[in-house]
């Protein structure tokens, strides 16, 4: 997959294709909303993976909205993107699956005073409650989501989860190595669920300085080449 990026703002990173790989383990069906898309990259993935799917697309900032958009068609993948803020988004019915990469990083965090960054990367732009409670209502009453997140915020997160309906039902806790905290999680969510959550094994980046078999798998499987372009 071919994908263009503005060269002085966001780029994905490995979340996005840990993420992918997690998505691409489940079974995707109906019409599919990727929530701040960036440039696409979760969404035209998880299309290439599942081709029956109806892909939609959510995205307030003009300049990723237009890379996301060019590299659809460029990839030959059908798309909806609809430009503008995910908590306002309506008027165009329900889905049965949620994917997303959100901004995640607290304001504790170190920030970047590019504007551009901070609105994808820090969760003040994007509150725990108000996704969780907007995820909930645009999906169907038996509707899925998958995320990933700043592993270390995992507690508020099933929290705020929960009082909005949402189940976490499977959790999968990623490691830079095996003796490093988790940094991100990967949820899977169901709408109207009783489920319990089954706890994957973790899902460790590096062995020394290589990617391990099941993400160098993930890589090779997304064959994605990027392209850093002027605005």
């Amino acid at each position: 997959m071919l994908l263009y990026q503005p060269e002085n703002g966001y780029f994905y990173n490995s979340d996005s294709i840990l993420l992918y790989g997690f998505i691409a383990q489940l079974n995707l069906k109906g019409k599919v909303l990727d929530i701040g898309a960036g440039c696409g990259i979760v969404g035209l993935l998880t299309a290439q993976a599942f081709p029956a799917i109806t892909l939609e697309a959510v995205e307030k900032q003009p300049i990723y909205a237009q890379f996301a958009r060019r590299n659809a068609q460029i990839n030959g993948i059908g798309y909806t993107l609809h430009e503008g803020d995910f908590l306002t988004l309506g008027g165009h019915g329900s889905y049965d699956w949620i994917v997303s990469n959100p901004p995640f990083y607290h304001e504790g965090s170190a920030r970047s005073d590019n504007a551009m960054i901070h609105q994808a990367r820090y969760n003040v732009h994007l509150p725990i409650e108000a996704l969780a409670s907007k995820m909930a209502k645009l999906l169907t009453s038996k509707g899925e989501a998958v995320i990933c997140y700043d592993a270390r915020q995992f507690v508020p997160l099933s929290s705020a989860f929960e009082r909005s309906g949402l189940r976490v039902c499977t959790v999968q806790f990623v490691h830079s190595k095996g003796d490093r905290p988790s940094h991100v999680v990967m949820v899977h969510l169901k709408k109207n669920s009783r489920s319990l959550a089954t706890i994957l094994p973790p899902l460790i980046v590096f062995e020394e300085d290589h990617y391990t078999p099941a993400v160098k798998a993930m890589y090779q499987k997304a064959k994605v080449h990027s392209i850093k372009c002027p605005i």
